[in-house]
């Protein structure tokens, strides 16, 4: 699967993408990224690509044609490439969202900066995503949280058990909920224990307790997810 980052800030993803699960997907080429940066394709010998909002207003907005070029040099458009604007304004990214992003070969990640990008740029885009109700600074960051939670679910980036068990995977009832809690050495800590059945050696019991576990920590959690059982 191939990531292009759209981005005015490359080297903000260097540590990012360089280390522990999407560095390794990418070592082995289970995952390829490549970035474009829009100042790149800016005509203004300065390298600008904001300028003032019409209207007035404070900060400054992205301007369509350097993003527009930049996107345009992007290879794929034919052939599967899906288009993302990282915005606040977006549909919420969620465990489902990043199942749907690891089916697709190319995935193009736009991350706008300022106070936004020219809303005319916005038939570009095939898709909008959130990562929650509040703003930052710009697309750098979200963009880096789709990275990592799509690459995970990539064939041989991680074992398929390790998968399976995580929170937000569908339970026989079609409802998502959490993961159940975890515990390792030592078996006594400043007065806790590791619950009997963990060490019991039974996996029927230890698999019914983290079921039991899963369901109450949910409940206790994200009720909200419950909702969603069939």
């Amino acid at each position: 699967m191939k990531f292009t980052v759209v981005t005015l800030f490359p080297r903000m993803f260097e540590g990012a993408f360089g280390e522990s699960i999407v560095g390794r997907a990418r070592e082995s080429g289970k995952v390829l990224i490549d970035f474009v940066n829009p100042r790149d394709f800016s005509k203004d010998r300065h390298r600008k690509v904001d300028d003032r909002p019409y209207g007035g207003g404070p900060g400054m907005i992205m301007m369509a044609e350097p993003l527009y070029q930049a996107l345009k040099s992007i290879p794929g458009r034919r052939n599967g490439r899906w288009v993302v604007h990282l915005s606040p304004q977006g549909r919420g990214f969620d465990s489902r969202v990043s199942a749907e992003f690891a089916r697709k070969k190319h995935v193009v990640l736009v991350c706008g900066h300022y106070e936004g990008i020219d809303e005319r740029l916005r038939t570009e885009f095939d898709d909008e995503v959130s990562m929650g109700d509040f703003v930052l600074t710009g697309g750098e960051i979200p963009a880096m949280a789709v990275v990592d939670a799509v690459t995970r679910l990539l064939p041989g980036v991680l074992a398929e058990d390790a998968l399976k068990a995580e929170s937000f995977v569908p339970s026989s009832s079609g409802c998502r909920r959490l993961d159940h809690p975890h515990y390792t050495r030592p078996r006594a800590w400043r007065g806790m224990k590791v619950p009997g059945a963990l060490l019991s050696g039974d996996h029927e019991r230890i698999g019914a307790w983290r079921r039991r576990a899963a369901a109450s920590a949910t409940r206790r959690k994200r009720p909200d997810l419950l909702k969603e059982a069939s």
